[in-house]
């Protein structure tokens, strides 16, 4: 499908970190968004989701997973592509054709780690490499509790790159009710980030 059809494309990329709730919900949003998603997952991913969540992810290659995902989140036809870990001929894996923005939510510490030395040793790495490369939107929200030194360094260093640190570290202002409103007030920041409407959150003084 040609992707003038769509809002955008964002790269979406999901890690082994805590917090799989924030990387589900939004892909969700995105896809309701009519945003095109270009899907990585690692395999820590998917082993998290299927710990922290309802979401039982199928056995079996990307192809099962990827109509498991796309009809859980209503995707439409050709919105959502799931990549495989070592796909070097997907778009994401050249600065011809990957998206203007990527995400990596949640983004684990070996991930961090990885990036900010430019591994490149899977096609997450690889991705983010390309953003920070051809100096495109490059977000990471890294879910770990405490810091140590070294993912501190990793993150100060990835800032300097160019690229947006968002910890999963939500805010109480809201007044939430519920698991799923501190979720939304991290999905809220990083669709404001990414410039895609959102009335999950209100802003401040709205």
């Amino acid at each position: 499908m040609v992707q003038s059809t769509f809002t955008k494309t964002v790269t979406l990329a999901i890690t082994g970190a805590s917090g799989a709730q924030y990387g589900l919900r939004l892909l969700q949003c995105l896809l309701a968004a009519d945003v095109r998603v270009w899907l990585l997952m690692s395999d820590a991913a998917r082993v998290v989701i299927g710990t922290e969540t309802d979401c039982q992810l199928p056995d079996g290659d990307n192809s099962a997973v990827e109509a498991y995902l796309r009809d859980r989140f209503g995707a439409r036809e050709g919105q959502m592509k799931l990549f495989a870990k070592t796909d070097w001929f997907s778009p994401v894996a050249s600065g011809t054709g990957a998206p203007a923005s990527m995400v990596i939510c949640p983004a684990s510490g070996g991930t961090l780690s990885a990036i900010s030395c430019g591994a490149s040793n899977n096609l997450i790495e690889r991705a983010a490499d390309v953003a920070l490369k051809e100096r495109r939107q490059l977000i990471l929200v890294p879910r770990e509790a405490p810091y140590s030194e070294i993912h501190l360094e990793n993150m100060l260093k990835l800032t300097r790159m160019g690229a947006v640190v968002l910890p999963a570290s939500p805010g109480f202002y809201q007044r939430p009710r519920s698991l799923e409103d501190l979720v939304d007030f991290i999905v809220a920041r990083l669709l404001d980030q990414l410039g895609v409407e959102q009335e999950l959150l209100p802003r401040w003084g709205e």
